[in-house]
């Protein structure tokens, strides 16, 4: 069994309504031996009781009821439950690499080391148009992680998977939406470096039609827009994805993924719109942007 020195490693898995995945997300986890405990927070029975079926398996397990107010709230509430002074953030519907948490963890050997990225990967089918866009832009924000690296440029860490001390890790209020992006400024704020593990991979499967799509990064794209209202930092824009355009192609083998990509770009452009009228125009609460995305369960 790995162990870092000093160090107790609590795996906080936030889920809702995620039975079916619940599973193998633990099992992915607990099988590494790293982890002193694995909190799975959940507002639903179903997801719970899955969970609760390995824990004569998996003595780490600890099971949290979370009230149903989001996922802010189920993170503040594991936060203060958990026990060890890294802890590892991951969801309930994805599953992690062999090896992740090892590659993870051992980051923070370097004292100045604040939080760790990991590296999220589509296993969604790249052969219909939303499965590639969902492999062109996981791959795009892995490419742009490693050269911030190795630029000393910021990078942010992914909700899929990421670890911070727990010392680092700030209050968060429930109508927060890009959990990831804030906690990520909080880390900078406090002095502290974000680092990247390319070899800690988790595997996300994307929507597979354009509602949910529109429904999820309408809510991940919106959040970046929140906390630049509530920081001051500009974290994503229309602007910079837009610059990075020509990047995409990078990844085409085919006239089909060149009509990929091309629909892709107009599809962000529909997006940043609705973000807009969201943000500016209807005033749309967190609770009316924050939409479960059934497709990529």
């Amino acid at each position: 069994m790995f162990k870092m020195k000093n160090s107790k490693i609590t795996v906080i898995i936030t889920a809702f309504k995620e039975p079916k995945t619940i599973g193998k997300a633990i099992i992915q986890l607990a099988k590494q031996k790293i982890a002193n405990e694995i909190i799975v927070v959940a507002p639903d029975d179903d997801t719970l009781s899955e969970a609760k079926k390995l824990k004569k398996d998996f003595k780490e397990i600890i099971l949290l009821k979370d009230p149903g107010q989001g996922k802010p709230v189920a993170l503040n509430l594991a936060v203060k439950r958990a026990k060890g002074n890294i802890l590892v953030l991951t969801d309930g519907d994805v599953y992690v690499s062999d090896n992740s948490l090892k590659y993870l963890v051992t980051k923070f050997q370097n004292q100045k080391i604040g939080a760790v990225s990991g590296h999220p990967v589509s296993i969604s089918d790249k052969n219909e148009m939303l499965g590639y866009w969902g492999y062109v832009l996981s791959s795009v924000a892995n490419d742009l992680r490693i050269d911030s690296i190795k630029k000393e440029k910021r990078i942010f860490c992914s909700g899929y998977l990421f670890a911070i001390r727990k010392e680092l890790f700030p209050k968060l209020a429930p109508e927060i939406l890009s959990e990831d992006g804030y906690i990520s400024h909080k880390v900078y704020e406090k002095k502290y470096i974000i680092d990247y593990s390319p070899n800690s991979e988790v595997y996300v499967k994307y929507p597979d039609n354009f509602n949910d799509w529109i429904k999820q990064k309408r809510r991940s794209v919106g959040g970046y827009n929140q906390i630049k209202k509530l920081l001051g930092v500009n974290i994503r824009s229309f602007g910079q994805e837009s610059s990075s355009f020509f990047k995409l192609f990078k990844y085409v083998n085919s006239i089909k993924d060149i009509y990929f990509i091309f629909a892709l770009f107009f599809a962000r452009i529909y997006l940043w719109m609705l973000i807009y009228l969201d943000i500016n125009i209807r005033k749309k609460s967190h609770k009316d942007i924050w939409l479960r995305i059934e497709s990529t369960k």
